[in-house]
């Protein structure tokens, strides 16, 4: 078992089971730190990219007391065709941790994704619902479920997944996250969180299914949640090291994409947060090995 450290309120970090106290935990500053800064470009070329402060992605979300309601602007200009929005990427880097951010999806497209996920997704149903925790089976606290290309599986927590057939809405926005990353994937980890009292624990996607080296693909709408990186080496009463954790806030139709080597050494996780009352749906594209045998 791994403690939180001193001054934690929590004694232990279960996976599937935690629940993050306090902010206290962290010792967390601003995330700008972790941004990459890139030259300006003049606000007469930003206007002309599409990239002024009024159309640009956040990584705040400033509608969290109100139950993660975003109230910054957001991009409008999603094409039919299915182009971007004219949002730029954003780079976030730390020691063994790369990432990039983005807003994919305009508003009015991300709400009706939303719905359409809403109705279409078909989540798993009694075992599938269940985890292994220190040779224990619990109920995870949120909806899961997996769609992706015939034969392959994925196993983590002691449970093996079988996707199910991809549907239409999902090949859209596969499409989307390729049209603007150039990585194709074969699979989608899908979690509904009703509202901020479903969370996801501490852990890595390191799963030996995976292509080695490959990114992964976070797509996020509905309500903003706080999504927290922390380093291995400075988990628990035993750290062998201090090094800051990483806070990032993922807004409504927005692609944050984990580059490697992050999983080889950060832990992530979604805490709870009990003023969120509105639900967030998170697909996570992954690219998997069809020929690994368990």
């Amino acid at each position: 078992m791994t403690g939180l450290g001193p001054g934690a309120q929590v004694l232990y970090w279960l996976p599937e089971l935690s629940v993050l106290v306090s902010d206290r935990l962290w010792g967390l500053g601003r995330m700008d730190k972790f941004l990459v800064k890139k030259p300006s470009l003049g606000r007469s070329k930003q206007k002309l990219l599409g990239t002024t402060e009024e159309t640009c992605g956040d990584l705040d979300c400033a509608g969290e007391e109100s139950g993660g309601e975003r109230k910054r602007p957001r991009p409008e200009n999603t094409g039919t065709d299915g182009s971007l929005p004219h949002s730029p990427w954003q780079h976030i880097q730390a020691e063994g941790l790369s990432c990039d951010y983005r807003i994919l999806f305009g508003q009015a497209e991300a709400d009706e994704i939303l719905q359409q996920l809403e109705k279409e997704v078909e989540y798993f149903e009694g075992d599938l619902t269940k985890v292994q925790v220190f040779g224990k089976w619990h109920i995870i606290p949120r909806k899961q479920v997996t769609y992706g290309d015939p034969e392959l599986t994925y196993t983590y927590s002691g449970v093996t997944f079988s996707p199910k057939p991809w549907i239409p809405i999902l090949h859209r926005i596969r499409d989307r996250v390729t049209l603007a990353t150039g990585h194709t994937f074969n699979f989608v980890l899908i979690n509904r969180y009703k509202d901020g009292r479903d969370h996801m624990g501490e852990h890595r996607d390191d799963e030996r299914e995976l292509v080695p080296q490959s990114p992964i693909a976070s797509v996020s709408f509905g309500a903003c949640r706080d999504f927290f990186f922390r380093h291995g080496a400075s988990r628990g009463k035993n750290a062998t090291r201090h090094i800051e954790p990483v806070k990032l806030q993922l807004a409504h139709g927005s692609l944050l994409m984990m580059n490697y080597p992050t999983n080889l050494y950060w832990y992530h996780s979604l805490p709870t947060r009990k003023k969120v009352l509105a639900p967030r749906i998170n697909l996570t594209f992954r690219k998997v090995m069809a020929s690994v045998k368990r």
